[in-house]
């Protein structure tokens, strides 16, 4: 073959490889483009493109009226990725005025070497508006819990960590607060980074639903002021209050305090003995027992009693005595030698129906459910110890839900703080009707044992809680503290219940102190906490009160020959709706009409002229209608005019010593705003004009 032919034969098998080699890359080409161009489409997507997940605004919390308590409050994280920058002077302008910053803070991101840099803080939701659309500049959304409060309800609400509740409400109901989360997809650089504000929303975030709870933000207040008032004068280590509609087992405030922590929440989880704050219900099961009666007389001796190899004492001996007396005056011998005629069983059956030793079944975690042994397990000093309040264990909420019954008639309610739960969408989704639990004793037991508690408040050991205008019936305790199973030296719990009015009860409050300094009684330290907790109520601006209940109780003891012996000592003398003082400190005049306060933007608590802690209340709005004017002579000018200031009465004053009569003359019908003259001895009449405006 020629030289030439060679050249041509390597030509074509030259060319043929070529056209193979080209055959080969055109075949895969139209293969990947073509046939797999599907697959690597999804793969590239997959690369580039990743699922995100949008998260939920939890759901909020709100008090009995409405007013929110715990909410989700939006805000957002601002990025700079100053290489994407154009015009650097303009960002940094725009930066500072959407942002509320200096121009210093704004332009120390184009002074990092950075590609990503953050900007410290949080900033509101106009800040994403006013930057969208603002090239290199990035706007991330955040939820964080939000409680408006502070840290007033901390331990009833609890918290949120890591996105879920932890403890209070918060985690009891975490499913329906919790929401729904959103989906999205996110871009992301050749290196798998997100690329901020590349985003596609799939599926939007669902809200959480909503909590409503029986507090009442006002009252929560009040009861925390007090608390904090009583542990500072006391020096006591911590406490609780608590109260209660003792008609429906809800809990309108609650608040506990130890070592200055906010987030202690002792009323439900920390049991303590009781002391003589428990012996009403060993009263009420000696009558439902028929054991005894209200006037079978008992000899307390010279205040001891031994019994069992254990000697029982009186602080004060009332002698030969009844059982309401004894009660009034808390003698630990005459309670302890009558309950002495119940059988074991009756004493554990009438203070377990109470619900002491068992959990209460509120809907917060962490409840414990006190102690109370077996008759089985007890010793021979245990029927004693047990009648004046010792050998078990109770939290507070026991105690106030066992004396709601005795205030209701005899019913133990199950306690409620959750008034309701709604969907995202605002449909209830759950509501908490008040639920009871037991009859524990007949309405004419709990009506003989609420009239004994009368008692010990108006002449009793809780003379300090109580009111001038509501009869109120309480019972004081003070039990020793103990540590580790042994009784610390020295150291007490002080506690106080009362509930009023105690003809018709729409409250229960309920005061423990943990080891109070000096004075520790619980009369003479628990009980002017409930005083003070009570009236403060009474002159909020909307108390979850019956206030034409309440208005006609208090026209019914203005009324002669309705009278009830008034809580300022002499009987017969009839009060206002409370003891008024300072009225203008709480936003209340009587000659101004009803107050016009917001909801906890006033302090309810005023100084008392004579030293002590009085609010003052407006009782017009209650009850417009005439009413006949007490009759006040004999009394001094300032009591009388805390009574006609009371009934939303105003008063002129020239300073008499006593008060001779009043013009208009008592009897006479007056309404709400008339002018009362207090008119003292002969020839000191009251000068024209003078006002007495406490």
């Amino acid at each position: 073959m020629s030289r030439g032919a060679n050249v041509a034969a390597r030509r074509r098998m030259l060319l043929c490889c070529w056209l193979v080699v080209v055959g080969g890359l055109l075949w895969r080409a139209v293969d990947l483009q073509l046939v797999q161009a599907g697959e690597w489409r999804a793969e590239a997507e997959r690369q580039h493109r990743t699922t995100g997940v949008i998260p939920a605004a939890r759901g909020m919390i709100m008090d009995r009226s409405g007013l929110p308590v715990a909410l989700s409050h939006e805000t957002f994280q601002v990025s700079v990725a100053p290489h994407e920058v154009r015009d650097t002077t303009h960002t940094v302008e725009v930066l500072a005025d959407a942002l509320g910053v200096p121009t210093a803070r704004a332009r120390a991101p184009f002074e990092s070497s950075r590609r990503w840099v953050p900007l410290q803080g949080r900033y509101p939701p106009d800040a994403r508006d006013a930057l969208a659309g603002v090239r290199g500049v990035y706007v991330e959304r955040e939820l964080r819990r939000f409680y408006p409060h502070g840290d007033l309800l901390q331990g009833v609400l609890g918290a949120v960590v890591d996105g879920h509740g932890a403890g209070g409400v918060e985690q009891a109901f975490e499913e329906a607060l919790q929401g729904f989360p959103g989906t999205e997809i996110l871009a992301r650089d050749s290196q798998g980074r997100p690329i901020p504000g590349d985003t596609w929303v799939v599926e939007p975030p669902r809200s959480g639903g909503q909590v409503v709870l029986t507090l009442d933000a006002d009252l929560q207040e009040i009861a925390h002021q007090a608390l904090q008032q009583a542990l500072e004068e006391t020096g006591a280590r911590g406490g609780d209050v608590l109260v209660t509609d003792p008609r429906s087992g809800e809990i309108l405030a609650m608040a506990s305090l130890k070592d200055g922590a906010q987030t202690h929440l002792g009323a439900i989880n920390t049991p303590y003995e009781p002391g003589s704050i428990l012996k009403p219900f060993t009263v009420a099961t000696l009558l439902s027992t028929g054991r005894a009666t209200l006037a079978d007389s008992v000899d307390a001796g010279n205040g001891q009693w031994r019994k069992a190899g254990r000697t029982i004492t009186d602080v004060q001996s009332p002698g030969h005595t009844d059982l309401a007396h004894a009660l009034q005056v808390s003698s630990n011998v005459g309670i302890a030698k009558l309950a002495d005629r119940l059988t074991p069983a009756e004493q554990y059956e009438g203070l377990r129906d109470f619900g002491l030793g068992a959990p209460t079944g509120i809907d917060l975690p962490g409840e414990v459910a006190g102690s109370l042994r077996r008759p089985q397990r007890w010793s021979a000093q245990s029927p004693a110890s047990l009648a004046i309040g010792y050998e078990v264990g109770v939290t507070p909420l026991q105690m106030a839900m066992a004396y709601g019954a005795l205030a209701n008639g005899g019913t133990l309610m199950e306690p409620r703080i959750i008034r309701e739960v709604r969907d995202s969408a605002g449909r209830t989704i759950r509501s908490a009707d008040p639920r009871a639990v037991r009859r524990v004793v007949s309405p004419e037991v709990a009506r003989e044992v609420t009239e004994a508690l009368v008692g010990a408040v108006e002449d009793g050991t809780g003379g300090r809680a109580r009111l001038s205008t509501f009869e109120v019936a309480g019972k004081s305790g003070t039990s020793r503290a103990h540590a580790g199973g042994v009784y610390e030296r020295g150291a007490y719990y002080a506690s106080f219940a009362g509930f009023f009015p105690a003809e018709d009860p729409q409250l229960v409050v309920f005061v423990k102190l943990d080891r109070p300094r000096g004075e520790y009684y619980g009369g003479a330290t628990a009980a002017p906490v409930t005083r003070a907790t009570m009236e403060a109520i009474l002159a909020t601006h909307a108390p979850p009160l019956d206030r034409r209940a309440l208005a006609a109780l208090a026209r019914r003891q203005a009324i002669p020959g309705e009278m009830t012996p008034g809580a300022g000592g002499v009987s017969g003398q009839v009060t206002g709706p409370v003891e008024v003082a300072a009225l203008h400190d709480n936003g209340l005049s009587p000659s101004a009409g009803r107050s016009t306060g917001t909801r906890g933007s006033t302090s309810h608590f005023a100084a008392h002229s004579d030293g002590g802690t009085v609010p003052g209340l407006d009782v017009r709005g209650w009850d417009e209608r005439e009413f006949v004017l007490p009759d006040l002579s004999g009394q001094t000018p300032r009591r009388a005019a805390r009574q006609l200031h009371g009934l939303g009465l105003v008063v002129e004053w020239a300073g008499p010593e006593h008060v001779r009569a009043t013009d208009p003359s008592a009897g006479a019908l007056v309404t709400p705003g008339d002018t009362i003259r207090l008119l003292g001895p002969p020839g000191r009449s009251a000068a024209a004009g003078a006002r007495f405006d406490e």
